[in-house]
């Protein structure tokens, strides 16, 4: 069994550590301080040692923090107010700054400063904005440009804007009616434009497709008179060819020909003389 002055001895060292040791978690940094004077504050995850009676330590948040205010209202270039509910993620960068800026590392004063510097930017961002651009643009773009423009900004508050985004924009009722008028009468504009440019590009194919049909049909007819006028002349050719080696022949055929054309019809009448050379092959029928 250990004696009294073992435990006694046990009891103080716990004692001394507890008050001569801090520990550092994975998401936290912190400030040692001699006599309320910042000492060091680049600490890493651990335990550290400090004096007890000279030295006491704080921790404060390694990770992301929010600033999530109640919507405010802006105006736009044209003077007309829109209502903007947005949020920032910051962190703390620079914890020795930080904890002298904020009184002792207050949170909610931070925020607070850091919303005045941000609602200065905003109001600066919308003023150059109409409300058009504000409500129908890209909303993105207009943040993305202002954490551009208030990157450097919270540094004198040893912080580090991570990100600001918009969670939604909203139009006061007397505001809403009016530019959802201008909305509607540009986008009325912009169709009326789409349908004469159709239009036009619909006539303009139109006229160019009668005039390729009247081209494609003129050729064709050229072509079919061309063909027809060949074939004629080789008919010609060789109907002179198989007649002329046989006159008496070709005598009785055109004459066949002739007496189907003339009887062809039911009430046809001729008023011709039976000697007539017509009747040649019907008196005749060798033809002399």
């Amino acid at each position: 069994m250990m004696g009294p002055k073992i435990i006694i001895a046990v009891i103080l060292l716990a004692l001394i550590a507890s008050v001569s040791l801090f520990k550092v978690q994975q998401w936290e940094q912190a400030i040692v301080f001699k006599f309320r004077e910042i000492e060091r504050s680049d600490y890493k995850p651990g335990l550290h040692f400090k004096i007890p009676g000279v030295n006491t330590s704080q921790t404060f948040e390694k990770r992301l923090l929010n600033l999530d205010q109640e919507p405010q209202r802006f105006l736009t270039k044209e003077k007309k107010d829109v209502i903007v509910d947005y949020y920032v993620k910051w962190r703390i960068s620079d914890v020795g700054k930080f904890y002298t800026i904020s009184l002792g590392g207050d949170v909610q004063y931070a925020n607070g400063l850091l919303e005045q510097r941000i609602t200065r930017a905003l109001r600066d961002e919308f003023g150059k904005k109409t409300v058009q651009e504000v409500v129908a643009g890209d909303r993105g773009e207009i943040f993305d440009a202002l954490a551009a423009t208030i990157a450097q900004l919270p540094q004198e508050l040893g912080i580090l804007v991570v990100d600001i985004r918009t969670k939604r924009i909203d139009l006061p009722a007397e505001v809403s009616h009016s530019v959802y008028e201008r909305m509607r009468a540009e986008r009325l504009r912009v169709a009326k434009d789409f349908r004469a440019r159709g239009a036009e590009a619909a006539e303009r194919i139109s006229a160019t497709a009668d005039r390729e049909r009247e081209v494609i049909l003129a050729n064709a007819y050229r072509d079919a008179e061309i063909t027809r006028g060949e074939g004629d002349a080789q008919a010609t050719e060789t109907y002179a060819a198989a007649f002329g080696k046989d006159k008496e022949f070709y005598a009785f055929y055109r004459s066949l020909t002739a007496y189907q054309k003339s009887f062809g019809g039911q009430n046809d009448i001729l008023l011709i003389s039976p000697e007539s050379d017509f009747f040649k092959y019907f008196n005749h029928p060798l033809g002399r």
